[in-house]
């Protein structure tokens, strides 16, 4: 397949340190690349490299939530965690990358100067020497694809003949990470609600309605339907399920990840998630409309989403989408959002959108 021809001449105008005119050339084509892994790849290494590290952070976090097991990326938000002095966070991200690609020589390198320089003041040290650049994630090649795997990692996938499918990647169902630690235990599984009086409950449940559901949720879950997932520890979490039940749905939840417009499997309407928002929080919605009441900012766009008054004619809702990314929406476009929804105090009826990707057609 060719390469991308504005890709590629980004990527050609960084590897000769013309990081700025990659980043405006680029910049100037979000619409066109919405949800492309490789757009917001070189879009934020070019940042990286040009010292705009609220810019690079803002394109990797984009990258990440289409493909969010690719090595590379991991790798430069951990740079930019290391150069804040959130050291944890990026010390997790190294590990990752390393049960990703356990060769990698730039994780092993940070691993070790992490070890080395462990304390606040010999790190802050070893940044002010310039070293943190030894650690960047490499500027992509023209005309390279972007394989997010090692190969040998891939293949090694795809014998094992069992797993589920997420976005490209075959993963094996056991390898994903929480399910053991969120196994309920024999007592828990004993007295699953619940057994003191009082309290105010929006679900009311028998103790093996609450088995159900949670056996539910740990199989969305290794089918990568974490939204469903969701769903079903909310309604514990509502419920009258036990402490111990509902930490470990807690848990769960924590494991969970951002999809993408192509990883998402389980559509929610915006009239399911009206009827019950309690059962939809933090989850994922993919919701088509137009903007209303737009308001640009340097660092966030925010608008009313008419929910499916695409077509001018039927009006399902209004919900505020906050995007903490600029976004040259057209106001009287149809577009589509992929947000999550986070629940408003004072209203239980009421909700937003935190906005992770829009998608309008560049003809609009």
């Amino acid at each position: 397949m060719a390469a991308d021809p504005v890709l590629k001449k980004a990527i050609i105008l960084s590897r000769r340190k013309k990081y700025d005119a990659a980043i405006k050339m680029l910049e100037a084509e979000v619409f066109r690349y919405q949800d492309s892994f490789n757009y917001y790849y070189v879009l934020g290494t070019s940042c990286l490299y040009a010292g705009d590290f609220g810019g690079a952070f803002t394109y990797f976090n984009r990258a990440k939530n289409i493909k969010m097991r690719d090595p590379r990326t991991l790798l430069a938000l951990a740079v930019l965690f290391l150069r804040r002095g959130e050291t944890d966070k990026a010390l997790d991200l190294y590990l990752d990358v390393q049960d990703l690609d356990p060769d990698n020589p730039t994780s092993r390198r940070a691993l070790a100067i992490i070890r080395r320089h462990g304390g606040t003041e010999s790190l802050e040290t070893w940044l002010e020497k310039g070293k943190l650049i030894s650690l960047y994630p490499p500027l992509p090649k023209a005309g390279l694809s972007f394989n997010p795997f090692p190969l040998a990692l891939v293949l090694g996938a795809a014998a094992l003949g069992t797993g589920v499918f997420l976005g490209m990647q075959r993963i094996p169902v056991e390898h994903r990470g929480g399910l053991d630690q969120s196994a309920l235990e024999d007592e828990e599984e004993k007295n699953p609600v619940e057994t003191e009086a009082g309290g105010s409950y929006q679900y009311i449940l028998t103790g093996d309605q609450v088995i159900s559901y949670y056996t539910n949720a740990r199989k969305f879950f290794t089918q990568y339907r974490d939204e469903a997932a969701k769903r079903e520890l909310n309604r514990l979490l509502e419920s009258n399920a036990s402490a111990a039940v509902k930490n470990k749905a807690r848990l769960l939840m924590g494991y969970t990840v951002a999809p993408g417009f192509d990883t998402l499997k389980d559509r929610f309407s915006y009239e399911e998630v009206f009827k019950e928002p309690a059962l939809y929080r933090d989850c994922y919605v993919l919701w088509r409309g137009t903007a209303a009441n737009l308001e640009n900012k340097p660092d966030k766009t925010s608008f009313d989403l008419l929910v499916g008054y695409d077509g001018r004619q039927v009006l399902e809702g209004i919900v505020p989408v906050e995007l903490h990314f600029p976004a040259a929406i057209q106001g009287a476009a149809p577009l589509e959002v992929l947000g999550q929804i986070i629940l408003l105090p004072g209203n239980a009826r009421k909700f937003m959108l935190a906005g992770a990707s829009v998608h309008q057609a560049p003809e609009y």
